[in-house]
């Protein structure tokens, strides 16, 4: 994974392989509890030992809270009390258990095959890994099996545009930890405020990150383990062969994954990025037709006799399914060198949609998403 990509997403607040990524790896500290006593470190010697961890042998329970305010292709919801099982060898094979509803979908990483069991439809999907070893397309949950790789990215690549602190010690999953803080430098221009990564003290895992914006007291994004123990794990639990009765369908380990949930309108798309540090932009291009089609169509997996919150005839509260029709509801229209187009403002982002198809989004001002799609060919 390339990690200006990786910390751009979690940057923009919330795109697959940053938040996703991250969903492992917080829990907060319980309310009321003394904080630990730990010897004293300095930020640089923080930021080093995370950088430099291997990932050991553990297992725990995860939680997830997503309060962005506004939906982003790939970001996954709340978990509502539903806990995400996890479990890793330390050594590249992990297990992955995410509950919906009572089913459950497993990931099973074996080290050379990542198998996706969904109990609901009895269906398997088989990804072999590429010919160098490593799974190249990993579906959406298996992503979440890695917490340390994606904060150590974040940390590594955000720490140049940060003033990087140890504000304390705190409790995350009963074990102590130190808080790592990343806030913006002055020339930055973003809507975050500080990244909260709380590093255990014995591993050197991340346990902890909180993402918090400007003007906000929740935090806009809060991942993490609720309950962590590291040590060797049953060989068993990576261990996989398909129900008798199921259906397997085998992938090519270079094509994009197919058993994921269905993606949104934007879900399918190449990003690019503009600018860098906390204020990076996610862009895109939607193709034509996606922007014209009725919203039913465009969006894969779309089913017309499932309304949700749209009209008796398809459409929304404003009585269209069309797209570009939705997008004068929920945004503000504006113009520019870029053309026309539609401003949607969250808690921690803002994106901007033009009528000829571009998209940008991420963690700053209006202005900054303007001169993305400005910049855009």
């Amino acid at each position: 994974m390339e990690t200006k990509k990786t910390v751009l997403s979690f940057a923009a607040a919330g795109t697959v392989a940053g938040v996703a990524g991250l969903v492992l790896l917080a829990s907060p500290a319980g309310a009321g509890e003394a904080p630990p006593e730990l010897p004293a470190i300095s930020p640089d010697d923080l930021v080093e030992s995370v950088l430099n961890t291997e990932i050991p042998a553990l297992s725990g329970s995860v939680a997830l809270e997503n309060n962005l305010g506004l939906p982003l292709p790939g970001m996954p919801g709340s978990t509502d009390g539903a806990e995400i099982r996890v479990f890793t060898d330390g050594e590249g094979k992990h297990r992955v258990q995410l509950p919906d509803s009572g089913t459950e979908t497993t990931v099973i990483d074996d080290g050379k095959t990542v198998w996706v069991w969904n109990s609901s439809e009895r269906s398997v999907t088989k990804v072999p890994h590429g010919a160098d070893g490593k799974a190249h397309e990993k579906p959406l949950e298996s992503r979440f099996a890695d917490p340390a790789t994606a904060a150590r990215e974040l940390v590594d690549a955000m720490q140049k545009d940060s003033e990087v602190d140890v504000d304390g010690t705190a409790r995350v999953a009963d074990r102590p930890v130190y808080q790592l803080v990343l806030t913006p430098k002055p020339t930055e221009r973003t809507l975050l405020r500080e990244v909260r990564v709380s590093v255990d003290s014995e591993t050197r895992v991340p346990l902890q990150v909180e993402v918090l914006a400007n003007g906000q007291a929740e935090p806009a994004v809060k991942a993490g383990f609720t309950e962590f123990a590291d040590g060797p794990q049953d060989a068993s639990l990576f261990q996989f062969t398909p129900p008798e009765g199921a259906t397997v369908t085998e992938q090519d380990p270079n094509e994009e994954f197919r058993g994921q949930a269905p993606k949104d309108l934007f879900g399918d798309l190449d990003l690019n990025t503009y600018g860098e540090g906390w204020d990076t932009v996610l862009t895109a291009t939607i193709p034509n037709d996606m922007l014209t089609m009725p919203f039913d169509e465009a969006r894969p997996g779309g089913d017309r006799g499932d309304r949700g919150d749209r009209g008796e005839r398809g459409g929304f509260a404003n009585g269209s399914d069309n797209p570009l029709e939705l997008l004068g509801t929920l945004g503000k229209q504006v113009s520019g060198d870029f053309g026309t187009g539609y401003v949607i403002s969250a808690n921690v982002g803002t994106a901007l949609i033009t009528e000829d198809g571009k998209v940008a989004i991420g963690a700053v001002p209006e202005q900054v998403v303007i001169e993305a799609a400005e910049q855009m060919k």
